[in-house]
């Protein structure tokens, strides 16, 4: 079976979305495939208030311009309410234990906690404590709600998930690692080139080396050309995260990496080019990449919200 050929059942196994390691490819398609839906929905502007009543905690650790609105956008247009949580603002960025914390909102009402934070044992521990659905808005490990937004674009590009090969230039962190588990569970061909000593944790490689779908191949490499070499999408992220240093050592190794107009030529000649944003221009990608035909960003970032919406919808559902 592909993806074209799956029929929705408009249910998921998964009660929290932590990172797409728990995932199978039947539940990234069904989350794809009501991503598609609502998007139809949104752009004939059928309402589709599917979570009316319902609320969603949204804490953040870290600032954030796309994953706050796409979830506060995305719940509203669902019927539901969002309440804004800085940890600055409440007693867990004070020291409150996370399993306090998870359930007093469960008294309150809350009917799901979507959260961006630093370390994923923190979603891991309001998991293991709470009984409401929580949703990874991005840590330091994973990303998982970005790759199911990047894996919608690539299927409006192309018509199809597998057998086509993304390749991600950068550090092995979140997103290579959530690009590697979702690329493979659902048939796409991924690669991770990153400089010795920046590569991703060969225990994530493994992991989705072993949840591939249709043979799809997981490769980590140092070689940009085979790298680049029949690419059909082309990913970067910025090459120092939110709170990190400048490290000229680290700059260094990473700026061959930047992904340029003669990168482009030697991917596929449809290929698309990829960003999580914000992007540092000039550093990972140039400004010609960014505002050139091959780029598909705010196509890519639009989709945070229908990727989302999926999330929500099938996580918090009676």
């Amino acid at each position: 079976m592909t993806f074209n050929e799956y029929k929705p059942s408009g249910r998921i196994k998964n009660k929290h979305m932590l990172t797409l390691m728990d995932y199978s490819t039947e539940e990234i398609w069904e989350i794809l495939k009501c991503a598609i839906d609502l998007k139809k929905k949104q752009y004939a502007k059928e309402p589709h208030p599917y979570l009316i009543r319902k609320t969603l905690a949204m804490i953040f650790a870290k600032s954030s311009t796309r994953t706050r609105i796409s979830f506060e956008q995305g719940i509203r247009q669902l019927g539901g309410v969002p309440i804004f949580l800085s940890t600055a603002d409440i007693q867990l960025g004070r020291g409150e234990p996370i399993r306090d914390t998870v359930r007093v909102l469960e008294r309150m009402n809350i009917d799901g906690i979507m959260i961006r934070t630093f370390k994923q044992s923190d979603l891991e521990e309001l998991a293991r404590w709470g009984h409401i659905p929580v949703i990874n808005g991005l840590t330091d490990d994973f990303h998982p709600c970005q790759v199911l937004a990047d894996l919608l674009t690539v299927y409006e590009k192309f018509g199809r998930l597998e057998g086509l090969k993304l390749t991600f230039f950068g550090e092995g962190f979140n997103m290579a690692n959530s690009l590697m588990l979702g690329c493979a569970k659902v048939g796409m061909n991924v690669c991770v080139c990153a400089p010795e000593g920046f590569q991703p944790d060969p225990k994530i490689v493994e992991a989705a080396r072993r949840g591939a779908f249709a043979e799809a191949q997981v490769t980590v490499t140092d070689d940009i050309d085979e790298a680049i070499a029949g690419a059909d999408a082309v990913y970067t992220d910025v090459f120092f995260s939110m709170g990190q240093e400048k490290d000229p050592v680290k700059e260094a190794a990473m700026m061959p990496m930047q992904v340029n107009a003669a990168m482009m030529k030697k991917a596929n000649p449809d290929a698309i080019f990829l960003h999580c944003l914000p992007a540092h221009r000039g550093e990972e990608v140039t400004d010609e990449v960014m505002e050139g035909p091959q780029s598909w960003i705010f196509q890519e970032a639009e989709n945070r919200l229908h990727a989302q919406k999926a999330v929500m919808y099938l996580l918090m559902k009676d």
